[in-house]
């Protein structure tokens, strides 16, 4: 499993030494460093973020303060000079602590902690993938929608558009993109573009880097390429 991260930090040489290490840990996929806590935020709004590598002092916010935002978004593991907050970190359910200056086999234990965190859940996700079905609003009413039927979705400001192979018309729905992504499970579906989410059963034709559903091209952001490519690696025949 690749695990999507972020890194959080004020400190430039901090940030460039954790993404070395991010780097050359082959089940991680950095998809941004951010320099302070509201950078992080928009990230996390705008992309599928797994796991936040987390600097605790910093200013206007701190990473205790963003982290106690998150609510069920994305696990922590804090990076911190400071000691004494590897108590209160360990008290928002963060999955590692690790004190600066931190060396690359003490990051490789953290990392290899959240891999096996994942790896457990993915195989509750796998359980949990048995409901095939969810409920949204639409025009008033709530409309169930088959997930084994769904081709793709597409975010518009505060609706999401559900598109499924068994209906003429979709479905719209006033959520967020990000919001339904959460109910979805991780096995079929995955996020290619911020404004799009697929489901990997219904992929047919890739073309220019773009997914094809009949007249609908839908693009693969770079943010979202590794993840994809991964996916196509273990399916692909040479």
């Amino acid at each position: 499993m690749i695990i999507n991260c972020i890194i959080v930090d004020d400190e430039p040489l901090s940030l460039d030494l954790l993404e070395g290490y991010v780097n050359k840990t082959p089940f991680l996929n950095l998809i941004a460093r951010c320099n302070n806590a509201f950078e992080a935020i928009e990230v996390i709004n705008n992309s599928r973020i797994d796991l936040i590598f987390l600097d605790i002092q910093m200013p206007d916010l701190s990473g205790i303060e963003l982290s106690k935002t998150l609510q069920k978004g994305p696990k922590i593991i804090f990076t911190t000079a400071f000691e004494q907050y590897a108590l209160e970190g360990f008290k928002v359910e963060a999955l590692d602590y690790l004190l600066k200056p931190i060396s690359y086999p003490e990051f490789l234990t953290a990392a290899n902690k959240a891999k096996k965190w994942f790896d457990l859940t993915s195989n509750i996700s796998t359980v949990e993938d048995e409901q095939n079905s969810i409920f949204v609003k639409s025009e008033y009413r709530l409309v169930k929608i088959e997930l084994n039927k769904v081709l793709y979705i597409e975010g518009l400001k505060d609706y999401v558009k559900i598109v499924s192979e068994d209906q003429d018309k979709a479905v719209l729905s006033l959520m967020s993109l990000k919001s339904l992504e959460t109910k979805l499970p991780v096995t079929k579906f995955m996020r290619v573009h911020r404004s799009y989410i697929v489901h990997l059963d219904k992929i047919t034709t890739i073309e220019r880097n773009r997914i094809v559903f009949g007249k609908t091209y839908i693009p693969i952001a770079d943010k979202y390429k590794d993840t994809f490519q991964e996916f196509l690696s273990k399916r692909f025949l040479k």
